[in-house]
């Protein structure tokens, strides 16, 4: 049987993904910035947070035009990090794009 890594430590992928669509619906629902922030606080690591973090911010400036290697020598990030950020963002229908449309009406 060919089972994903999470579902070899008991995690079945089937479980994450209705775990996460939870979370997306709860956090949804709250319209309350500093709850969310913390709940994020409370959820992940400190080195959780900024790799979160630092997905963004690489989308961010690939969008600006910030060419990958700049952003890999000036955040330290790997390039395959980036690449798939790269990758991602330029998709049809990318969520990627939809936020980045979203913040600049922040």
């Amino acid at each position: 049987m060919n089972k994903s890594v999470n579902e070899k430590k008991g995690i079945p992928e089937e479980l994450v993904d209705e775990s996460i669509r939870e979370l997306c619906k709860l956090i949804l629902k709250s319209n309350d910035e500093e709850f969310i922030y913390n709940f994020f606080v409370c959820m992940f690591t400190k080195p959780e947070l900024k790799d979160i973090a630092s997905r963004w911010l690489l989308v961010k400036e690939i969008d600006k035009g910030t060419t990958q290697r700049e952003i890999a020598k000036e955040f330290s990030m790997s390039l395959c990090k980036i690449t798939r950020g790269s990758r991602e963002l330029h998709k049809d229908d990318s969520a990627f794009r939809k936020m980045l449309e979203m913040s600049k009406n922040l």
